[in-house]
């Protein structure tokens, strides 16, 4: 690509990269760490130049921008892996793709600056599409979305390490629409703050919306970030 970096001899990184990818039907029950351990092999099998971390137990540089739920399919995933060789974007993607596993697939590639904060820290919300079974008119559902958005505030539980804990969904939720599907189904869409504040869960909206019992599929669409203003 007529870069004249050298590779770094000392394991420096000299490139950062920024993939965007989706996870499909074939693995969505996976874990995010059973995706972690899938991008690491893709990485090592596709002989990418990864710099690794410093320490007793060096690991490969990488960040996923946010895990992914369970059962949850994603279209604009964000990753950024760090390397000791620059490369060109397109010959990065053109390594991994054969690399990966049925359901996994890379969109676009592109450098960014090796300075710029961490992907995580840059999260500001998510996009979800969610297909939900249910034999009621779609008015009565967008009514319900309507009160939703009107309540001051919606208290719920979620457990972590072990524990429930009582937080407050509706400052985490800032756009719901929902449409007529095919027949018996409805479309929602959902915009939920996701950033180091705070990330709402698509689980727990229809859960809310007295829609988490009804058969369903999620999928998040979109991540916004920071740096997209």
């Amino acid at each position: 690509m007529g870069d004249e970096r050298q590779a770094a001899r000392d394991g420096t990184p000299v490139q950062r990269l920024r993939l965007r990818f989706a996870k499909g039907e074939a693995i969505k029950y996976i874990s995010h760490l059973d995706l972690a351990r899938t991008w690491e092999r893709a990485f090592r099998r596709a002989g990418l130049p990864l710099a690794h971390s410093q320490g007793f137990n060096p690991r490969p540089r990488w960040q996923l921008a946010a895990a992914l739920p369970v059962g949850v399919t994603g279209q604009a995933e964000t990753l950024d892996v760090w390397l000791t060789e620059a490369m060109a974007p397109a010959e990065a993607a053109a390594r991994l793709r054969p690399c990966l596993p049925a359901g996994l697939e890379i969109g676009d590639v592109e450098e960014v600056d090796l300075r710029a904060p961490a992907l995580e820290t840059q999260m500001r919300a998510a996009g979800y599409r969610a297909v939900v079974r249910n034999e009621e008119p779609v008015e009565a559902v967008a009514s319900r979305v309507r009160a939703l958005l009107e309540a001051p505030s919606i208290p719920c539980q979620r457990e972590h390490k072990g524990k429930l804990q009582t937080y407050d969904l509706r400052p985490l939720i800032q756009a719901v629409t929902v449409e007529a599907g095919p027949e018996g189904e409805h479309v929602l869409l959902m915009r939920l703050q996701a950033s180091p504040e705070g990330a709402g869960r698509p689980d727990e909206l229809l859960k809310a919306l007295g829609l988490g019992l009804d058969r369903h599929t999620i999928e998040r669409t979109n991540l916004w970030f920071e740096f997209d203003k």
